[in-house]
């Protein structure tokens, strides 16, 4: 059992929580990932890690409520247990001295974080672009300007804060102006998709780090299968971060749909079962 130290509401959906983990702690790199069971019944769904310390004995991840699993972890509290919660899995992310931009969309933000950090510890010239749907929904804003970047460029779809629009506005100015060498990528998929397009115009290389559905986070059951450069991958021992001018956004965007009819089956059975307790 892992017993959760803090927990933090960013918005009405969207939820961190700092777990005492020392062992994994320990053990945390960058673009690496965990496994997460909220109970004994439950299923294992994977996050990233969106900070950790060593020496204190913790790790932090974040995620947004959309189906059953999500909605019972953020029914748990300061103090309560979590099930399991198995890491570091995936490979670090591989970061090569120059100048990069770290992009990040929505809860994509809380991986694109550590990148951005750790690029910066190592001394590479470090740009970051924040997308989010609305200001309410921008994670970790104070943390990015609390790093040592070049420049920080925030785009909000409905232009409630920063630029209005998209990151692949501020991407297309920087390739063009021959700023960056490097570019990473963690968000929504067609956000991602759209930023390979961006860089595959101006021959830009661009990890992205994919989010496909996960079962074990192991490599055994194949569930997180993607297809890079017309070959099948494992994203949970293969990556997660893959260069994302190859990946197959299509098959990507497809198998994520996979089992909505199930989750939505699911979430009307946690609604139901609630209302005979009550």
């Amino acid at each position: 059992m892992f017993k959760i130290l803090e927990k933090t509401q960013y918005s009405e959906n969207v939820y961190k929580f700092r777990v005492h983990a020392p062992q994994m702690a320990k053990h945390a790199h960058a673009g690496q990932f965990l496994m997460v069971r909220a109970n004994e019944t439950g299923e294992r769904v994977p996050f990233t890690f969106a900070d950790w310390n060593a020496e204190e004995g913790w790790i932090e991840f974040i995620f947004m409520v959309i189906g059953k699993t999500t909605t019972d972890l953020s029914q748990l509290n300061a103090g309560d247990e979590i099930a399991d919660v198995v890491g570091p899995l995936g490979k670090p992310t591989e970061m090569d001295n120059g100048s990069w931009c770290v992009i990040g969309g929505g809860v994509g933000l809380a991986i694109a974080y550590p990148v951005a950090r750790a690029l910066c510890a190592q001394g590479a010239k470090v740009r970051v672009i924040m997308g989010a749907r609305t200001k309410d929904l921008l994670l970790l804003e104070d943390q990015f300007r609390e790093l040592p970047l070049e420049n920080l460029y925030i785009t909000t779809d409905d232009g409630s804060y920063g630029e209005k629009g998209v990151v692949t506005q501020p991407l297309e100015r920087l390739c063009i102006d021959h700023e960056i060498e490097h570019v990473f990528a963690v968000g929504p998929v067609p956000m991602m998709k759209f930023s390979a397009l961006t860089c595959a115009k101006y021959d830009m290389p661009i990890i992205a780090s994919l989010n496909p559905i996960m079962v074990d986070g192991t490599g055994m059951c194949g569930c997180c299968r993607v297809e890079v450069d017309g070959k099948t991958k494992f994203a949970c021992v293969d990556g997660p971060d893959f260069d994302a001018t190859k990946v197959n956004w299509a098959d990507l965007s497809a198998r994520q749909a996979s089992y909505r009819a199930e989750e939505a089956t699911a979430m009307e059975h946690r609604r139901e079962t609630c209302a005979c307790q009550s």
